[in-house]
């Protein structure tokens, strides 16, 4: 299964732009634009620069964003500036969608206890995914409650969010996220919710992100 085509980042709602960061901070002087010049770009620049976060928080991004949940618990950690609210399957028992890759990464060497090396081997696990689902399945049919038939799903099957936040707090997430030793897919996600701050917040994506 190829991921990157089965994930979905989608942009659902923005407040501000470039020029809402640079009002928020000349405000400090009882100032104002309505277009953006040379100057403004200077001023992004050294608020970036400094950590002058706050200009920021008032430019906004909300997503809707489907992804497996192994990703999703890795960007769940970033809370500062950021909501979240996710699929219940509490409430949800429809049929339950999953990642499953055929090459899989091997384990690096002793010295590192994270992460993953470039050499990959082949494993199917499809087998056991539908062992899972029937499982699932069969547990409903016998009317336990999807609070508890959800306890065999397991971490690879694909989860749904709403995920919101100012400009400053999306760039923290991306710059560590996107970092080599950041797991691959959970790269996928930032990269794309990188393209985003590029194509709505142009200068603060060239001094926000690394």
């Amino acid at each position: 299964m190829d991921l990157e085509n089965n994930m979905d980042i989608e942009l659902i709602d923005k407040l501000g732009n470039d020029l809402s960061v640079v009002n928020a901070a000349r405000v400090s002087f009882a100032k104002r634009k309505d277009v953006l010049d040379e100057k403004d770009d200077k001023l992004i620049k050294y608020l970036a620069k400094w950590g002058h976060w706050s200009p920021f928080a008032h430019a906004f991004l909300s997503f809707r964003i489907k992804a497996p949940i192994f990703v999703a618990r890795q960007l769940v950690k970033h809370q500062v500036g950021l909501s979240w609210n996710e699929v219940s399957r509490r409430y949800v028992d429809d049929k339950p969608e999953f990642y499953i890759p055929f090459m899989w990464r091997k384990r690096p060497p002793e010295s590192i206890k994270q992460g993953s090396s470039d050499e990959e081997i082949e494993f199917d696990i499809t087998e056991l995914i539908d062992t899972c689902k029937g499982t699932y399945n069969y547990m409903l049919e016998e009317g336990i409650a999807p609070e508890m038939a959800r306890m065999v799903l397991p971490q690879c099957m694909m989860t749904e969010w709403i995920w919101s936040g100012s400009v400053y707090a999306f760039s923290r997430v991306c710059n560590l996220r996107s970092k080599s030793n950041a797991q691959a897919e959970t790269r996928m996600v930032t990269h794309q919710l990188s393209r985003h701050m590029k194509d709505h917040f142009p200068i603060c994506y060239k001094y926000l992100i690394d």
